[in-house]
């Protein structure tokens, strides 16, 4: 499964590359309801607002990112005063009598209060890092599709829920941020075919064993440990990544734009390094037809997915 990707989060890179437009609206409307709704997108995905606004729309937005900033400011320092206060009387109790609830207190309050100091930081950081652009499921990132016969940049979570199911459906399936390709034709029916995307990625992570990426068999009392690995093409270039999307709709809910990447066997230097999957990179002359889909020629569809960009992906251990 890839659970995490780093991408190309500044929408003007698919504008450059493809000549795909901005679907404004659904941005304008995703960063106003962010704080509301508790909304996740990366850092880097503000960037491209913050700097150089082309339109009033763009401005709103740019309105919008100050807002929560600012919300978001009043909230951490709100946040650090209360657990300051509680260390403070945690520590009075201390230095008379040692009790549990004393000692709790002051180990909670000291670990919020790092946190919060590092959110305020963060927040406040103007200088780029490439976690600004690393998704995880439930994060927001910009998704190539078409509509209307245009290539348009849409804001989508990654994490697909298809239309038709209920809210509770993230929570029922977890993983349905990656679409096996096995079961396109099955549980993801209703988007393949008919609702395709592209994502620009540079790396995705996954959690492999250990043991298994040592090429050896657990130790007699040895317990299972989880690593990330973080997988990049040799070439240096952005990953085509082939996904599905869902426009989700529900009387009283607000719309929904998700997705999910394709994933396949992998190859062979995944496989070794102790992943038995992988996302699918797609070439770019098989852009349009991937983004234009015949629901009626699926082969059509594996075919592009079979044709994929040849890469060769080497591995490290995350930071």
């Amino acid at each position: 499964m890839c659970y995490s990707a780093q991408i190309r989060a500044n929408y003007r890179d698919y504008v450059r590359l493809f000549g795909a437009t901005l679907s404004i609206k659904e941005f304008v409307d995703l960063f106003f309801r962010r704080e509301q709704a508790k909304l996740k997108v990366p850092k880097a995905m503000e960037l491209a607002f913050e700097q150089a606004p082309a339109s009033p729309d763009e401005e709103a937005i740019q309105a919008a990112i100050a807002t929560y900033k600012a919300q978001r400011t009043l909230a951490l320092e709100q946040e650090l005063f209360a657990q300051r206060k509680r260390l403070a009387d945690a520590e009075r109790t201390l230095q008379t009598k040692t009790t549990k609830a004393a000692l709790d207190s002051q180990r909670i309050a000291t670990a919020k209060i790092s946190k919060a100091r590092l959110d305020l930081e963060d927040l406040r950081r103007t200088e780029p890092k490439d976690r600004d652009s690393r998704i995880f499921p439930g994060v927001y990132a910009p998704v190539m599709v078409v509509r209307d016969g245009q290539k348009v940049v849409l804001p989508m979570r990654y994490q697909c829920r298809p239309q038709g199911k209920p809210a509770s459906y993230d929570v029922q399936f977890p993983g349905t941020y990656n679409a096996r390709r096995d079961n396109l034709e099955k549980f993801w029916r209703g988007q393949f075919g008919r609702n395709h995307g592209i994502l620009l990625a540079s790396a995705f992570y996954e959690n492999v064993a250990r043991h298994a990426m040592e090429h050896r068999d657990l130790g007699p009392d040895e317990k299972p440990e989880n690593v990330v690995l973080e997988f990049k093409p040799n070439t240096g270039q952005d990953m085509l990544v082939a996904c599905l999307w869902s426009h989700w709709t529900h009387d009283g809910e607000p719309d929904l734009l998700s997705f999910a990447a394709i994933t396949d066997e992998p190859p062979a230097e995944v496989a070794a390094a102790g992943h038995d999957r992988c996302i699918i990179p797609i070439r770019p002359d098989h852009v349009d037809a991937w983004l234009n889909p015949d629901p009626k020629n699926l082969q059509a569809l594996y075919d592009i997915l079979d044709d994929r960009e040849p890469m060769y992906y080497e591995h490290r251990l995350a930071a």
